[in-house]
């Protein structure tokens, strides 16, 4: 039976794809800073923090595949200067210290999936041209985290296979995006966010796990690709099929891009940067 491993697994991504290896007969170790409970004899938690330079060494020598999940979250607070130092530090330095200790205390660990965001491009506007991997990076904020996140994991291609997924706005009742957007749709209100016109470039929790399970699978796929459904829509197109799914009254309540950023300060860019 393989192993496993994912770091930040306890999150939306890694509690889905942790039931989803399992289920196909895999063991997970999930890497975390804080200790976890299961009753699940398949999965484990063990201790690792790369801000201390800290990890379960002898957890790492029993895995055949280790996913990279952990990040600090982007939406979670306003992204001051500290904060986007923090969401960086996150993602490449907790990178740069796990590749080393795979390096050397994980002979058996051949392949690494890790995480990446489609905040590596830039703006998109309905009817354009759908970005492919290939596309260059985007000269703000979230588009260089990206890069400089991507970089680090490539250094892994020295010495096993290494594939990273590009995922965009990720739905699931559990977490995610579809609670925040769906919440006011309790009280009848269905929040217009700018001019709705956005391209949003989602992808089904579900789905997202199968593709990482796909990536773990099969051995000749290798590189980056993108985590999205094919069929991306507009902000508004999204809102209203949300809509229809919690059922009952909504009425649009168009939201103006100064209060957005007033309220969310410059992660309202994000929010806003693909409306045509």
């Amino acid at each position: 039976m393989s192993i496993i491993g994912i770091t930040g697994g306890t999150g939306l991504i890694g509690r889905h794809l942790t039931a989803l290896l399992v289920e196909k007969g895999y063991k997970v170790i999930i890497f975390s800073r804080s200790a976890g409970k299961t009753g699940d004899k398949n999965i484990s938690y063990t201790y690792w923090d790369p801000e201390k330079s800290e990890i379960d060494r002898a957890a790492l020598g029993n895995i055949d595949c280790i996913i990279q999940l952990a990040g600090a979250s982007v939406a979670q607070k306003r992204l001051t200067a500290k904060r986007k130092q923090e969401v960086i530090n996150s993602r490449v330095q907790s990178t740069n210290f796990l590749l080393t200790q795979l390096k050397e205390q994980a002979p058996n660990c051949k392949t690494i999936i890790a995480a990446s965001a489609t905040g590596f491009y830039g703006p998109d506007t309905p009817g354009s041209i759908p970005f492919t991997e290939t596309a260059p990076t985007y000269n703000d904020f979230l588009g260089e985290t990206c890069r400089q996140w991507e970089d680090a994991t490539e250094k892994a291609n020295s010495f096993m296979r290494t594939v990273i997924i590009r995922i965009g706005i990720v739905l699931g009742k559990d977490g995610g995006a579809f609670p925040e957007l769906a919440g006011p749709l309790s009280f009848g209100i269905m929040p217009i966010l700018g001019s709705g016109k956005q391209v949003v470039s989602w992808i089904d929790i579900d789905d997202l796990a199968g593709l990482f399970l796909f990536a773990l699978e099969n051995e000749g796929i290798s590189g980056v690709y993108n985590g999205v459904s094919p069929n991306p829509v507009t902000h508004k197109q999204l809102m209203y099929a949300i809509a229809r799914e919690k059922g009952g009254l909504s009425i649009p309540a168009p939201v103006p891009a100064f209060a957005l950023k007033i309220a969310l300060g410059e992660m309202s860019t994000e929010v806003l940067k693909s409306w045509g």
